[in-house]
């Protein structure tokens, strides 16, 4: 019953077989799939997309890579969506310094507004930090600073920054997302994180259709690939990949608000 806690389904690369894609993701356990948005133009579509099935979740959410998409209004909009549809992320948000072309004081204000509509919405928030990890730590613990109870809730997907850098969002509650990337042998630094790091502040994710594992190197990611970064995780443990499969599905379920498994159907036949 595992919880792809980060999945594109709404991307056009899913649009010739998407329904294919969910069965083949239940077939091998992938239950659940929490879909974060990227700008405001797509979040119809992703709304369908989620209403389509049972067990997909939306997030609604501003990416950074997608700034020039971005416009006033759409902060507004968002507001009204997150009251409206009552997603269970803010996402996904977040800073990206890799891109050297997005205005980093744009994406500052950008992130920082949507933090605080997860504070006002008591929603975790999806962040990406790509090269920026210390720049959203930062920004995460001004933002606690202003809400009631000094925290905010969320997840920094697709970590790959220090076991420094995630000790900071384990104390400021913040949970780090893996995915892909730990299935290649030479990610040192991220593979001996996995290894190591307290469970209760793990989540799994393929970030499909991008980010394959190490067994399909340049193809299309899928949902359906999440137990090969369970096992990889598993393995570099030590520990049966049940046990691991139930501790993050716990941590998904408590972090989203997500209803109990049980209340899903029976997984589908691969197709």
């Amino acid at each position: 019953m595992l919880v792809d806690s980060h999945c594109h389904l709404d991307a056009a690369e899913f649009d010739a077989d998407r329904e294919a894609v969910l069965r083949r993701a239940r077939a091998a356990g992938v239950m659940r799939q929490i879909v974060p948005a990227v700008e405001a133009a797509g979040w119809p579509k992703l709304r369908a997309v989620c209403a389509s099935a049972p067990g997909l979740y939306p997030a609604y959410g501003l990416h950074p890579v997608a700034l020039p998409a971005h416009r006033p209004q759409h902060l507004a909009e968002l507001r009204e969506w997150i009251e409206r549809e009552r997603p269970c992320a803010v996402g996904e948000c977040g800073l990206d310094y890799f891109v050297e072309a997005l205005d980093r004081n744009a994406q500052q204000r950008w992130f920082e507004a949507q933090l605080a509509l997860a504070r006002d919405h008591d929603l975790p928030v999806i962040v990406h930090a790509r090269r920026a990890v210390d720049a959203v730590i930062a920004t995460v613990r001004r933002i606690a600073g202003t809400a009631a109870d000094g925290v905010v809730r969320g997840v920094v997907h697709s970590f790959g920054g220090s076991a420094e850098q995630a000790r900071q969002l384990w104390r400021l509650g913040i949970l780090v997302g893996l995915g892909g990337p730990v299935t290649y042998p030479r990610a040192n630094r991220l593979r001996a994180l996995a290894a190591t790091m307290p469970l209760e502040f793990l989540l799994l994710e393929t970030d499909a259709p991008d980010q394959p594992d190490a067994g399909i190197r340049g193809q299309r990611n899928e949902p359906a690939r999440l137990p090969q970064v369970l096992t990889a995780i598993a393995e570099l443990r030590g520990m049966p990949a049940d046990e691991l499969a139930a501790v993050t599905t716990r941590n998904a379920e408590r972090l989203f608000r997500l209803p109990p498994a049980g209340t899903l159907p029976a997984p589908a036949a691969a197709g």
